[in-house]
């Protein structure tokens, strides 16, 4: 049983100037959710953050919602909280693969996310991993947001783009530079 193993917890990151973040969190499960939105909040407030939450109907919106965030508002990071427990069609490992899927593909373009979003064979385990007296994954994503908006800060902050973009304005197109030729 993994609750009983022992894990490292690192420490809680620290930031000079403040964070705002976004708890896009699905209430499908109201009780699981709200424990989870919990543990979040107090994270995020320990850290000295803010938050906005955002509720959406179902894990699969989460990433478009942490998406259109992106895209239209200015958090420094996201909190994907949600639960899905196993029922009995194929429609759990729909929901599961294609959530967390989403949620790496935004991280991986810099967006700083901790997921928080519970996938579980059943009610028990959920309460287990949503206590706020016990492992709170609320506060576990949070803690895991917060610590990528640390390091993206200590590496410069935020750019747009992958890495496809020069540092200036000038290129090189076959070895001239854009706009003169004959450089």
């Amino acid at each position: 049983m993994a609750g009983a193993e022992k894990h490292y917890i690192m420490p809680r990151a620290k930031f000079d100037a403040p964070v705002k973040l976004c708890i896009v969190i699905s209430p499908y499960y109201k009780d699981i959710a709200d424990n989870l939105l919990a543990g979040a909040k107090a994270e995020i407030e320990a850290a000295g953050g803010t938050y906005e939450v955002v509720q959406v109907p179902g894990a699969l919106e989460i990433p478009t919602a942490i998406g259109i965030a992106e895209r239209m508002s200015n958090f420094d990071g996201y909190v994907a909280l949600g639960c899905v427990i196993r029922g009995e069609t194929t429609h759990y490992e729909t929901v599961c693969n294609d959530s967390s899927r989403a949620i790496q593909m935004l991280g991986l373009q810099g967006l700083c996310i901790g997921n928080g979003i519970l996938t579980v064979e059943n009610r028990p385990q959920a309460e287990v991993r949503a206590d706020p007296a016990d492992q709170n994954k609320g506060g576990g994503a949070a803690a895991a947001a917060l610590h990528l908006i640390a390091l993206a800060r200590k590496w410069g902050g935020q750019r747009k783009g992958v890495g496809f973009l020069p540092e200036s304005e000038e290129y090189k197109i076959a070895g001239e530079l854009k706009d003169n030729p004959t450089a």
